[in-house]
Parts: structure tokens; sequence; C-alpha cells
């Protein structure tokens, strides 16, 4: 049943409520884990909501984005664009003068050409950027949700490259290499597998300033940080952790306790997805030849969980209250792809009463099918401590640039 039932019933649903208090409890807790001095990304994708970036910024974050409107998302919240890392595979020219001109100076690329798009849109503005090379391994040691490494790619370059491209890679008018990005992994099921993926791109980040020469002023290692999705559940916790990296970091890298270099990682799930809880209200309950389907209002088009690329939505959504019944959780919408849950247990449901699904902080509205059917995209409401923060909705127009 309903976690918020007030707020359900003052602004309907579907409705996302999302709480501040958890947001900086899971930022807290992410930089506990850490050694001192790291600096923690938050991946914009994950959620771009204002109030959520601005509470992440309040306690030391910096931004990690990956297109003009992220960068507009960040800026609204109040980065500043010296606290932005730009990523991304595909950055186009426009986006890369838009960027430089707003006052990034900070960039990941994939590729030797990646990098030249860049020195260009910075030479158009009479500057020189940074750039971190992202790194490609050849190998990764750890399962994961996400594996983005060690395999052809369009993220990163090579690392048997690197030895043949790296005089290159220094040369590129507009650009100063200051360093590396690895981000291996998404999601990483336990510690030791944490431990060990890092422990890979540590040693990695070694060998390759003393092979290639590969700068190491700066060194993003990622992410990988486990929290639940559409399931109940806490975040994962990892108290061996920040003892474990500052024993690899003195292993390959121990000029780190000096401060001769500075080191980063990133997150988006981990820091926003436990803030977040989804409002559905029951629609209709029916029996079709033995199987009972519950439908919700809100369903693929307010939590599609990257639906297009059929990655993140588990096999069955968690709802919060006793379940002892089975069901099939659908959305509103008229194609059978719409369901959120087949054969799980639920509760004791009928028309007119409201479900929460928890841990929808991260990959919700904005990597939904918001647009699709043209029903409207969900209430957001953001609390902290009880009191309604703000409450807003995303509202998609057409935009004629030749009229009829």
């Amino acid at each position: 049943m309903s976690k918020y039932p007030a707020l359900a019933e003052k602004f309907g649903t579907p409705t996302y409520v999302y709480d501040l208090d958890v947001v900086a409890e899971s930022r807290d807790q992410l930089f506990g884990l850490l050694p001192e001095g790291f600096q923690l990304y938050y991946a914009l994708k994950a959620n771009p909501h204002p109030e959520i970036a601005r509470e992440l910024r309040s306690g030391g974050c910096r931004a990690e984005i990956s297109s003009t409107g992220e960068l507009a998302n960040a800026l609204a919240a109040g980065f500043e664009p010296g606290e932005i890392l730009y990523t991304g595979p595909g950055k186009t020219n426009g986006e890369l003068e838009h960027a430089i001109a707003t006052g990034v100076r900070m960039f990941s690329v994939e590729s030797l050409s990646d990098l030249q798009h860049v020195g260009a849109a910075a030479e158009k503005h009479g500057v020189t950027v940074s750039c971190l090379l992202r790194v490609n391994t050849t190998q990764g040691s750890a399962s994961s949700g996400i594996r983005m490494m060690g395999r052809p790619s369009q993220f990163g370059i090579d690392a048997e490259t690197l030895p043949s491209l790296m005089p290159a890679l220094k040369s590129v008018p507009g650009t100063r290499v200051v360093g590396a990005h690895f981000f291996t992994m998404s999601n990483a099921q336990d510690e030791d597998s944490l431990l060990a993926e890092y422990e890979f791109v540590l040693q990695s980040a070694a060998q390759l300033r003393q092979e290639v020469g590969l700068p190491l002023e700066f060194l993003d290692i990622g992410g990988g940080f486990s929290s639940p999705y559409a399931v109940p559940g806490p975040r994962t916790d990892y108290p061996k952790l920040r003892a474990g990296l500052e024993v690899l970091l003195d292993l390959y890298l121990p000029e780190w306790r000096d401060g001769g270099m500075e080191l980063a990682c990133e997150s988006g799930r981990y820091l926003s997805g436990s803030s977040g809880s989804l409002l559905a209200g029951v629609v209709n309950v029916k029996e079709s030849r033995g199987q009972r389907f519950v439908i919700l209002d809100g369903g693929i088009n307010v939590l599609g969980g990257l639906s297009g690329i059929g990655r993140l939505l588990p096999a069955a959504i968690g709802v919060d209250g006793e379940a002892p019944l089975t069901g099939s959780l659908v959305g509103p919408l008229c194609t059978p792809g719409d369901s959120l849950a087949k054969a799980a247990k639920v509760p004791e449901l009928s028309a007119g009463d409201v479900v929460t699904v928890p841990n929808v902080g991260a990959y919700g509205v904005t990597a939904s099918l918001i647009s699709f059917l043209g029903r409207p995209a969900p209430t957001e409401v953001v609390v902290r401590g009880g009191d309604v923060v703000s409450v807003s909705r995303l509202d998609y127009q057409r935009v004629y640039e030749v009229s009829p």
C-alpha cells in the first residue's frame, strides 16, 4: 500500500516522491566509504531533478554530464562550470562549443578524434581545456549488472593502442591531457568484486603511466556501487572498501597520500536511487483465465527503467506492504509490453488503492517512455523531514521550426 497516502491524495497519481534526507544520507554514506580527499561525481543521467542535484552539491559532490540538457540542469542546481566533468562518446561540435563557452574545462574523451573535436572547440574560444583519456581496458575482473570495458566498445580508447597513439594524444591543440578515466562496470554485487575491479583499474593506470607516459594528475576510477532498483531493500554497504582502497592506492600509486594526484569516483544510482518512491493508483483489478491483473495508472511510461535497452527494469517490481497474493502489475498503455511485474507477490488490492514502488529515485521519469501515447508525465514531489519542498512535472511540447 502507499507509503505517502496524504501526498497521493493531494497530488494524485502517478507521482514520484523524492526524500532529500535520504539523498543526503546516501551522499554522506558514500563519501564515508571512500578514502579522504576523493572527489565524488554525481551522474545526472540517474536523475537530473534540480533539488536532488542541489542537495548532492551542498555536501561536496561534483557533476558528471553528457549533454547540453544535463549541463543546463547542473548549472540550474548550482554547480559551477569548474565542478563539471563532460563525458560521452557522441559530443557534437555544437555541444562542445556551448559547454566551453559556459566555462566547462574538464572533458573525458573516448578517442583521438573525440579529443580533436574538443580541441577544435577550445581553440575557437581561445582556451585550453583539460582532458581525461577514457581507457577501454583489455579485460575486467568482476561480475556486475553492466560491464562496459574489456570488449569492443564506443566507450574509451583501447588500451593496447595507447603506445602508438600517445604522442598524438598529447599534442592536440587546445587540449592538455591530465589523466585517465576508467568506468569498467556498474552495480557490483559484492565488496570483493568491487575491490578486485578497482585493483585492476589502479594497476592498469600505473602500468600505462610507466609504459606509455599516461599523465596521472587526475584519475577517475569509475563507480560500480550497488543499490536496489524498484524492489525493497537497503543500499549495499561496503565496510571494507575505504581501507581496502587505501591499501591498493599505496601499492600502485603511493604518491596519492602526498596530494600528487586528484582522485575521483562517480555514481548515480547509489546517490539517488533509495530516495525515490513511485505512487501508482490502482485503476482496476481483473481476472483472466485464472490469472489476476492489477492495472495501474502508471506503467513503463513512468517507470521504464531504460526499457529501450532492456537492462535495468527487474523481472518483478516490488511494492511495499504484505503480499499474500499472486498477480501481474500492468500499466495503462495499450501495448502488452506495459508490464511491470508478472506473477508477482502483491497485496490484496482494489480500484482506488495506491501502491508504492520503492527505490526508484534513479532511472525513473527521465529513463521512461513519458511521451508515449500522449499521457502526461508523472508528478514529482520533493520532501524533506516530512515537509514538501517542491512539486513539479516535466512538460513536453512540440516546437515548430517551420510552421505548416
